[in-house]
């Protein structure tokens, strides 16, 4: 009997053994290693692989052709074998301040780093992140400042037909403080949804950073599904786990536009808000800038300030909706009405650089006030969080 008790003990350590192995022993390698000087040091133990590499934006981008335009893509670097099957690239140069992402490939295989538990969520690519501190990018991190609150909320839009969610940030002391608060809506692009922003886009620590050191007013943050057809992100929805795609119906064809001011409304009801034109703003990337062009026209009198951030300008020419419809005279209404902001960002070598390009000509003919602001690079999370941090502070204080 002592026997078997002993025979049962040595079994049960040996399986809390391995299972504390799998939950936490993990990657035995470093990876990233980031180092004092802001190089860092990529890792991955695989002794039978041909050939690692690491691919990321912290890499030269090279073009690629998509049948929704040219986009730039991470470059790719190679990693070397060690004696004791651990592959390794270090950048030769150190990493200026940014949230970075990447991922391996391990004989042209893509797989995300075991040795890096930080991963997000692009539509459907997943990749690892990290982040080099100091100058803006410290506004993407979790500092020692007071934080705001995130929640999802659902609302029903009987435009749409659908219950559908969307994620609000309310600044720190909201709870408490018995003030009414501007509103900020900040829309996703093609494929994004309503976690796209406050995941990919660092939006609660940026603006969490921007109101503790003065520079942006206390303020809700409305982040948007913009995908009319969609309750919510996918795997979050009575969906379930569908696959993430950026091929979605009623997406730039009148319906989310036509359905804003149910959220409009929902917001003001559900939080203690400034609820008048002049304390709202609304902005967005790509769709989402497509999306914030035509709402703040087709609703001349609802938003005072207008971002758009590498915005698509115009549907496909098989659209037709009466959104898009009558272009130059409700813009004529819009600016009659004289927005406090009007507001365009975009990379140099953004895919939609020229449409935008011809946009701000239309602009500038009809003597229509904007501001500008361009970046380097393209169409890339990097420059839509520095859209964000930018256009945050130029809100409701003029």
């Amino acid at each position: 009997m002592k026997r078997m008790m002993l025979f049962s003990a040595l079994m049960l350590i040996a399986a809390l053994s391995f299972a504390q192995q799998a939950l936490w022993g993990g990657a035995q390698v470093m990876s990233p290693e980031i180092h004092d000087d802001n190089t860092v040091t990529f890792r991955l133990r695989a002794p039978k692989a041909v050939k690692v590499q690491v691919t990321g934006d912290f890499l030269p981008t090279q073009k690629i052709k998509t049948p929704y335009g040219e986009f730039d893509a991470p470059g790719v670097a190679d990693l070397t074998e060690n004696r004791e099957g651990v592959w390794e690239y270090t950048t030769p140069a150190p990493l200026a301040p940014e949230l970075y992402s990447y991922t391996l490939l391990v004989d042209g295989l893509k797989i995300n780093d075991p040795a890096n538990v930080y991963m997000i969520r692009d539509v459907a690519s997943v990749t690892n992140v990290f982040i080099i501190g100091g100058g803006r990018a410290d506004l993407y991190k979790v500092n020692n400042v007071p934080h705001g609150t995130v929640s999802k909320l659902w609302y029903n839009s009987p435009t749409l037909g659908l219950n559908r969610r969307l994620t609000v940030y309310t600044p720190a002391g909201y709870e408490t403080s018995g003030k009414r608060y501007p509103v900020f809506y900040l829309l996703h692009g093609m494929g994004g949804d309503e976690n796209a922003w406050s995941e990919l886009g660092r939006a609660a620590q940026i603006m969490d950073n921007l109101i503790a050191q003065g520079k942006a007013k206390p303020m809700i943050l409305v982040m948007t599904n913009g995908n009319a057809a969609q309750e919510a992100a996918p795997g979050e929805s009575s969906l379930g786990y569908v696959a993430p795609t950026m091929n979605l119906p009623k997406t730039m064809e009148g319906s989310f536009e036509t359905h804003f001011p149910e959220v409009v409304k929902f917001i003001d009801k559900t939080y203690r808000t400034k609820a008048n034109k002049q304390n709202r703003a609304i902005a967005g990337l790509s769709m989402g800038g497509f999306h914030a062009l035509h709402i703040s026209k087709q609703y001349p009198d609802m938003f005072n300030y207008v971002g758009l951030f590498s915005a698509a300008i115009m549907p496909d020419k098989e659209v037709i909706s009466p959104i898009y419809q009558e272009m130059e005279s409700k813009l004529k209404t819009q600016f009659a009405k004289q927005p406090t902001l009007y507001w365009i960002a975009i990379g140099k070598t953004d895919f939609l650089y020229k449409a935008n390009e011809e946009y701000r000509k239309l602009l500038d003919e009809k003597g229509y006030k904007y501001e500008y602001f361009e970046t380097g690079e393209g169409h890339i999370w990097k420059n839509w969080r520095i859209y964000l941090s930018e256009f945050a502070p130029k809100l409701f204080n003029r």
